[in-house]
């Protein structure tokens, strides 16, 4: 099989990387053991990062591209639809993968294929995963574990084997509502939903002013001279609280505490990854 295998993932806190490198990389392993020259290595283009995103890509009925991102309110996030919609497929394979923390991943996966679709790519399989949640700690706690590596294992030897075997490669039907659902929003104590999104982390005086927080920030919002300002959005991905050495960072608003309690408390029952080929 004559195929570039790439790995492309936002994932701020490592989640979305871990099973999306782990498809990449089996199957790239699984056709290097079946040729002896030339094998073939994975391209991974990391776009967590705000200076990634402003390169668009292109691909072409060479590449086999396995593409995640984190489940945000049900769906893809807002923040990276520019940069979905500026890569262009040209008749490549692909691979959509979600991640999510638990609760559900709604119309997410369908919003990625639709998305892939659109631009040109070929939509041959795809899945939802599950990993630790943004807001938690406790909830779907290190997850992707073993047991969903297994399943990665497995997805991407399937995937390999209908790349191999169909000589019209067939596209994949996913789990979704076209028009898609409204993104989800927690309720208040009163029963109304809330908006989260100008909620923001605070910094204590454990900080020591390591700089990894600005660093790890997807949207480059973290003010580098003063890491308790925000200066950007923040879309709660956790990386500045998960990464934090001194556990410096939290949020301490009432809406945000209330619905991390409830996904917590509601969500525990382990949901399993969900494949479509």
């Amino acid at each position: 099989m004559h195929k570039t295998i790439n790995a492309l993932y936002f994932s701020p806190t490592n989640t979305t990387k871990k099973i999306v490198s782990g498809i990449a990389k089996k199957i790239s392993d699984t056709i290097n053991d079946k040729i002896t020259v030339n094998t073939i290595a994975v391209n991974t283009i990391d776009f967590t990062l705000p200076g990634v995103r402003i390169k668009a890509m292109s691909f072409s009925v060479q590449d086999v591209v396995i593409i995640g991102v984190p489940v945000y309110a049900g769906r893809v996030p807002n923040v990276l639809l520019k940069y979905l919609n500026s890569i262009t497929g040209n008749g490549a394979l692909a691979i959509p993968v979600v991640v999510y923390g638990n609760r559900n991943y709604d119309d997410a996966l369908i919003e990625l294929k639709d998305i892939l679709e659109f631009n040109g790519f070929k939509v041959i399989a795809a899945g939802a995963f599950i990993g630790e949640h943004s807001f938690s700690m406790t909830l779907a706690k290190n997850r992707p574990d073993e047991k969903d590596m297994v399943i990665v294992s497995d997805f991407a030897k399937q995937i390999y084997t209908k790349i191999t075997t169909q000589e019209e490669i067939q596209t994949v039907v996913v789990k979704g509502n076209q028009p898609y659902r409204k993104h989800y929003m927690p309720i208040n104590k009163d029963g109304r939903p809330v908006d989260l999104r100008k909620v923001v982390p605070k910094t204590n005086s454990n900080c020591i002013d390591c700089k990894l927080c600005v660093n790890a920030c997807p949207m480059g919002s973290i003010d580098a001279e003063d890491v308790s300002k925000i200066n950007g959005i923040c879309i709660k991905c956790g990386a500045c609280i998960k990464k934090c050495p001194v556990q410096a960072k939290y949020y301490d608003d009432e809406n945000y505490l209330r619905h991390k309690q409830e996904l917590e408390i509601e969500y525990t029952a382990r949901k399993e990854p969900e494949l479509f080929l």
